[in-house]
Parts: structure tokens; sequence; C-alpha cells
């Protein structure tokens, strides 16, 4: 069982106030130029009776001319075929619907390896309606569930 996800983050230096004399604002200096991304994709691999695995993949992205910002299709495949070999058996992968993930490339290389390969996507997440239904839900069911304050209750004879 292959749990996936990315993510990413910005490698600008954060800028900072600090304290100093009235007057005299400290100067906080910072190298390199500020600008850049990291993008990073993991996978935790867990099998009944072994230790869980991290396998992952981190992209440097600095803004140069014709460099990828993050990854794309064929960095997904390239993750999931070294989870298979390092791993030695079929893996049943469970990701998110990102964009890339549902890509007429990615489906064809799913398609292809479907002897060693399984695929579920989770169901997208509407987070206020989902809430609401779920609050309401369960407030019912515990005061349908839950007895009836101590006070409430008739004296017994």
């Amino acid at each position: 069982m292959v749990f996936e996800d990315e993510a990413g983050q910005s490698i600008t230096p954060p800028r900072a106030r600090t304290w100093g004399r009235i007057g005299q604002t400290p100067v906080v200096r910072v190298r390199g130029r500020g600008s850049g991304r990291v993008s990073m994709a993991g996978m935790t691999c867990y099998k009944t009776g072994e230790r869980s695995r991290l396998i992952y993949a981190i992209r440097e992205y600095r803004g140069r001319k014709d460099e990828p910002k993050g990854f794309g299709w064929r960095d997904f495949r390239d993750l999931i075929v070294r989870a298979h070999a390092q791993l030695g058996g079929p893996i049943v992968l469970v990701w998110d619907n990102v964009r890339l993930h549902l890509t007429a490339e990615m489906r064809e290389f799913i398609a292809a390896s479907a002897e060693w390969l399984t695929v579920f996507q989770l169901p997208t997440y509407a987070r206020t309606s989902t809430r609401r239904r779920a609050s309401g839900r369960w407030s019912s069911a515990t005061s349908v569930t839950s007895p009836p304050p101590t006070s409430a209750r008739s004296p017994e004879p």
C-alpha cells in the first residue's frame, strides 16, 4: 500500500523586523538573490510484516530558461517505477486528484502497468458543504444516543 502526495516551498528568504536603537535600523544580510522554489513528491509505503518506507523526489527551481517549475507526469511515472523496483512487488497506490495525476499520458501508463499497479484516487473534498453536513449529523446523532441530563429526569418512586 503506497500513499503519494506532493508539496512546494518557496526558498525566498523571509523579511523580518528586529529591535534596534532609535534611528539605527539593523541591517540583516541574506545570501543569494532570493528567488526559487523547491517541489517535493513523496510516497509512504507499507507492507504487512515489514518496516514502512519513504521514497521521495525533490526538484529545485531557480528561474532559469527552459527549467521546469515543478513535477511533470513523467516525474510521477518515474517515481512510481522507482518505488516498484525498490519494493519488488505489486503496488496499490492511493493519491489525490492533482491535475497531473489525471492526464491522458498518466492514464495510459497506469493501464499499461495494470499487472503490478492499482491506483485509487481520493474523492475531491468540498470543505464547506461537508463540514456543515457532518456537524449536523454528529450533533443529531449525539443528541439521540446520549442520555438526557440528570436534572431533566423524573424522580424514581
